[in-house]
């Protein structure tokens, strides 16, 4: 497989230095599709293209199905040890690229540059601490009460897998899927977001360049209505995993097979909920940190503020004062807050839900779009609060994905708990307290997959379990952590006589 270097480039009527044209990664080669590229722009400055991608077809979708069924069982048949080299040199590639990878990121989906700096290097991590747990995933023996029969189980490979992800952790969401997806010896078909497709050309690049042999990853990009099908409803699929919005992951689920094995980590509406004896600065910095770090664009995001009625006025006047001192600007920047939203879809949908806002709640600050120097050619505005919040309100049950915070009063703990659990999703949900027993209820009465306590809703470890409750997820498989390994493998029980 050959550099980067090596791909097209476009010349520029605005005098900007040339456009490189990506190419599909498949069956180790370079291809480029018959449709017109599609430009990947810059979300801070529109007009500054970071890199034109390929609009692939079904036929070329297919061709890299074909390149994963082919390579499938020389790779099943490769030592895990093998396998483990080849993720060890490319987190050891990731890590020499970093700030390379992480100025990509920040130009294509906007993110403040420290932090796509730190993803890329957790992305390293990932696929150093798969590396290791890949080699101990075995099976069991089981104790019979026949001296001449063993009876043990076999973990096997599922075979060709698929993996979609989203464009907001453009490169560690997909470490998260692929690594133990190769280190279990499944081929992988892997379609990133075709609004930030370069940080997971990067990663495959950096995996195929490591010693992958040709068809065991497959980068393909385009369109999910035109190459979808192809890669989640064919025979050959024999799982996908998925991270995106409910809407479009329940659709992949009802089109699959029911042989088709689905790991799907979708929306989130997440709590956090600030008791009466919280350090209220703390809290003010949980609910900044969760909830707008990423620009609001995170599905483990802090949506909710559950707020105990007598602390509630205190609260808000240091949350509100804490959000006007952010620094909004492009992450390319040094000492910005916040950076642009990824897309004009996104910036159209954050609007659209603050609109809403105002005529449901009484806002308090932000949600304009921001104009002027530095912001005209970008998609930016001010995070918005709004309090006086029922649970009825648009905005206190649809996801938004933006930087828009509803704050909720609430009576009491029973109170807060039952606001909290009434959503249909179940991601990801925080408490600020210092109360001990109210910790510990909290984490039984809560309906989320990932609770924290003193913390942040957004994060989590590598070497965790990671997933949602209700409409969150598919609630079978969990990603990261050891359990990550699980949703590629399958159990075969083995009765041997002598």
């Amino acid at each position: 497989m050959s550099d980067v270097a090596t791909t097209r480039t476009h010349g520029s009527e605005t005098g900007r230095p040339q456009v490189e044209e990506f190419p599909n990664l498949i069956n180790g080669e370079q291809l480029r599709g018959v449709a017109k590229p599609f430009d990947n722009t810059n979300p801070a400055d529109t007009s500054d293209i970071v890199g034109r991608f390929q609009a692939s077809t079904a036929a070329e979708a297919k061709l890299a199905v074909n390149a994963a069924v082919a390579a499938c069982e020389r790779w099943r048949k490769t030592p895990v040890s093998a396998r483990a080299a080849i993720l060890n040199r490319a987190a050891d590639r990731l890590e020499a690229q970093a700030e390379q990878i992480a100025q990509e990121m920040t130009r294509e989906m906007g993110k403040a540059l420290n932090l796509a700096r730190d993803e890329v290097l957790r992305s390293a991590q990932t696929l150093r601490f798969y590396a290791v747990e890949g080699q101990s995933l075995v099976g069991e023996v089981f104790p019979n009460d026949d001296p001449d029969m063993t009876v043990y189980t076999l973990r096997e490979p599922l075979g060709v897998v698929s993996v979609i992800t989203p464009w907001n952790f453009p490169i560690s969401i997909p470490a998260r899927k692929i690594a133990p997806a190769l280190i279990t010896g499944n081929t992988v078909v892997f379609k990133p977001s075709s609004d930030a497709p370069l940080s997971g050309y990067r990663l495959a690049e950096t995996l195929v360049t490591a010693g992958l042999p040709k068809g065991v990853l497959n980068f393909i990009t385009g369109s999910a209505g035109e190459i979808g099908p192809a890669i989640t409803v064919a025979p050959e699929i024999r799982a996908i995993s998925f991270t995106g919005s409910t809407a479009a992951g329940e659709q992949i689920c009802r089109s699959v097979s029911f042989t088709t094995r689905t790991q799907m980590e979708l929306g989130g509406k997440n709590p956090l909920i600030v008791m009466d004896d919280a350090d209220l600065d703390k809290a003010v910095d949980l609910t900044v940190k969760g909830g707008l770090s990423l620009a609001g664009q995170a599905c483990t995001g802090t949506s909710r503020v559950l707020v105990m009625k007598q602390v509630a006025a205190d609260f808000t006047e240091r949350l509100v004062a804490r959000v006007k001192a952010l620094k909004i600007g492009d992450g390319l920047t040094a000492g910005m807050d916040l950076g642009p939203l990824a897309t004009a879809r996104q910036l159209e949908t954050v609007l659209r839900y603050v609109a809403i806002g105002k005529r449901e709640a009484r806002h308090l600050c932000g949600g304009e779009r921001l104009t002027g120097a530095g912001y005209d050619g970008g998609y930016y505005v001010s995070p918005a609060i709004f309090t006086d919040v029922t649970q009825q309100m648009t905005i206190a049950r649809e996801e938004i994905f933006g930087p828009v915070i509803a704050i909720i009063e609430v009576e009491s703990y029973a109170d807060a708990i039952a606001k909290a659990n009434d959503t249909e999703y179940g991601l990801s949900a925080a408490i600020a307290t210092k109360n001990p027993r109210i910790m510990h209820d909290f984490a039984n009465d809560i309906q989320s997959g990932t609770v924290k306590i003193n913390r942040t809703t957004t994060g989590n470890l590598i070497n965790a379990p990671f997933g949602g409750l209700k409409r969150s997820s598919t609630s079978t498989f969990r990603e990261s952590g050891r359990a990550g390994l699980e949703f590629y493998t399958q159990i075969k029980t083995v009765y041997r006589g002598c």
